[in-house]
């Protein structure tokens, strides 16, 4: 098993005529239905994992799918089924707890999710894939997507870790189909399980045509001068040694802008609420999205990822396609994006970092020249290819029931 690989499905994709984009017969998409589940829920939720499903199921819908996402309702503004997009959206109760949350409202979406006879339950993230061994009694195709070591993020006590081993355990035995969004974690699970799995990774999209520039009136900011954090106020995104190294590096007319919200009753939101109340240059914005996240990227003079913890890092991605420079800590997920040396900073030193920012910024009187090619991370993180590869790994795994009507199609809602 040393020298397996992970898999990357192969559709037979052919060019279009311009050859700008892959594209294939999906008409096999247009009747399957597809139920989404494991996350907080779409639109604009907070979260790698919920950006990733609304990214892929615009793109399914728009393939043809039938697509619902199941989600929890104190996320969501909806208390009924809605459509967004083509996408029909189930909020379905979930407890305010961090620790119960995610299992319990998934083992409810997946009891709700059989009602529509689905050709596919797909399962996002370690924790929620606890209920793969149920999807499989009730006769569903199941395919995980795994985001990352949830069990290494810092919250956890050592009996809920060894839970979400167990989730991650019977997502990669009881799936038919196994996707991870990094290649070190799909190497990693095909060895240690002897299962193939997919790695299809994240994805960026960047509008830079309509952007919101009055965010940056709004929080006092200036153009370029101020470094960028998109991250939830969480402990393993390490936003604290990011403050510190930012106030030992006494920046001249530089801020620190903290984009991001935290859990309900966090200690650790708590801690960075008090530290940029001391030092009126960090500021917290709260959660951003759509055309203010776009303009906060697009103005920032600098984007740092000090975390402990990613799965695939889709705000540095982000920020590259922005042509931000950018400073990231050495865990093996930002390393594997291959960025330069000058842009990685061992994870927890902050004398380390509080260099880096010196140095990163030393030269702002001088016009910013690119530091990476943004058309190239756009393509190669393309979330249409990325939706393709993922559909064909549907097609492989489920003989599509051609018996549903448009009508059908069109009312099929869960009640929440």
């Amino acid at each position: 098993m040393d020298n397996v690989q992970a898999e990357e499905p192969r559709p037979a994709l052919k060019t279009s005529g311009t050859g700008s984009h892959p594209i294939e017969d999906t008409q096999y998409l247009k009747s399957m239905r597809i139920c989404m589940i494991g996350l907080r829920g779409i639109p604009d939720v907070q979260g790698g994992v919920e950006k990733h499903v609304e990214q892929l199921v615009s793109n399914l819908v728009n393939l043809g799918a039938d697509v619902h996402v199941f989600a929890r309702k104190n996320y969501v503004a909806g208390t009924g089924p809605y459509n967004w997009h083509g996408i029909t959206v189930h909020p379905l109760w979930a407890p305010r707890s961090t620790r119960l949350e995610a299992i319990l409202h998934t083992a409810l979406a997946l009891w709700k999710a059989r009602l529509l006879d689905p050709d596919i339950v797909h399962i996002h993230a370690v924790g929620p894939s606890l209920v793969a061994p149920l999807a499989r009694l009730l006769g569903l195709k199941v395919v995980f997507t795994h985001h990352g070591y949830d069990y290494d993020r810092e919250k956890w006590n050592s009996f809920e870790k060894r839970i979400l081993r167990l989730g991650e355990w019977t997502g990669m035995r009881f799936s038919h189909a196994r996707i991870a969004i990094a290649k070190h974690i799909a190497e990693r699970m095909q060895k240690d399980f002897n299962e193939p799995v997919y790695f299809i990774p994240n994805g960026v999209k960047v509008d830079t045509r309509s952007l919101d520039n009055t965010v940056l009136t709004e929080f006092g900011l200036e153009k370029r001068r101020y470094i960028l954090l998109v991250a939830r106020l969480v402990a393993e995104k390490r936003q604290l040694d990011l403050i510190e190294a930012f106030t030992r590096a006494k920046l001249k007319n530089t801020k620190l802008v903290l984009v991001g919200g935290g859990d309900v009753g966090s200690e650790y939101a708590r801690e960075l609420q008090m530290r940029a109340l001391a030092d009126p240059r960090v500021i917290l914005t709260g959660t951003q999205s759509g055309h203010k996240l776009g303009s906060l990227f697009a103005n920032a003079g600098l984007f740092v990822l000090p975390s402990s913890h990613e799965g695939m890092p889709i705000a540095l991605l982000e920020a590259m396609a922005h042509d931000l420079p950018v400073l990231a800590s050495d865990i093996e997920a930002n390393l594997g994006l291959g960025l330069d040396d000058a842009s990685y900073f061992p994870l927890g030193n902050i004398d380390a970092l509080t260099a880096a920012l010196q140095r990163k910024l030393e030269s702002q009187s001088i016009p910013r020249a690119p530091t990476t090619d943004s058309a190239k991370i756009v393509s190669k993180y393309d979330w249409q290819t990325i939706s393709l590869r993922t559909a064909e790994i549907y097609r492989s795994i489920s003989k599509v029931k051609a018996r549903r009507t448009v009508s059908q199609e069109k009312t099929a809602t869960v009640d929440a």
